[in-house]
């Protein structure tokens, strides 16, 4: 099962699922304190700006942030949950997610694991960029980006309340 939570939320995700894997996509991972019952080789840190396209002073999310986060994701053996989280909790965790989702579940539709994004979190807005390269990366012929155009955008808010994505 995979937790998507806000960094202010991380500690009592972890916590409350048993979480034994924790990826961290955001742009200040120095605020980032790994929870305690987390294992340093089970925690993916990945240094990124919440941005769709390139800008002067920024990180975008990049191919190798997308390649590492499946690669994490499918080297998870689910015998616990992981956490996906970043500063809000609204966008790149949830793309992220979305990610894993779709790698993981290879014979399920992009539209349906979408509409279970929407219907667990009303403020969820996956970040496009992250979509697109997950998209060509998992062979998915822009499936992902078009269940993100079905899903629509999130509600506004400024930090994401946790929620889970079943993955069977």
């Amino acid at each position: 099962m995979l937790h998507v939570c806000s960094l202010a939320h991380l500690p009592g995700t972890v916590q409350a699922t048993g979480a034994s894997h924790v990826i961290t996509v955001m742009a200040d991972v120095g605020k980032v304190q790994r929870p305690p019952s987390v294992l340093e080789d089970n925690h993916l840190v990945i240094s990124m700006d919440d941005i769709i396209e390139a800008a002067e002073g920024f990180t975008a999310p990049a191919l190798e942030h997308v390649e590492r986060v499946l690669s994490f994701g499918r080297s998870w053996t689910r015998a616990a949950p992981m956490v996906i989280h970043c500063y809000a909790g609204i966008s790149r965790s949830t793309a992220s997610a979305f990610a894993i989702a779709c790698a993981l579940n290879p014979n399920r539709s992009e539209a349906h694991i979408a509409q279970q994004i929407r219907s667990a979190s009303a403020c969820a807005h996956p970040n496009r960029l992250i979509v697109s390269h997950a998209d060509r990366l998992l062979n998915r012929d822009g499936r992902m980006l078009r269940a993100l155009d079905e899903m629509g955008p999130g509600n506004l808010t400024v930090e994401g309340r946790p929620f889970r994505i079943d993955l069977d």
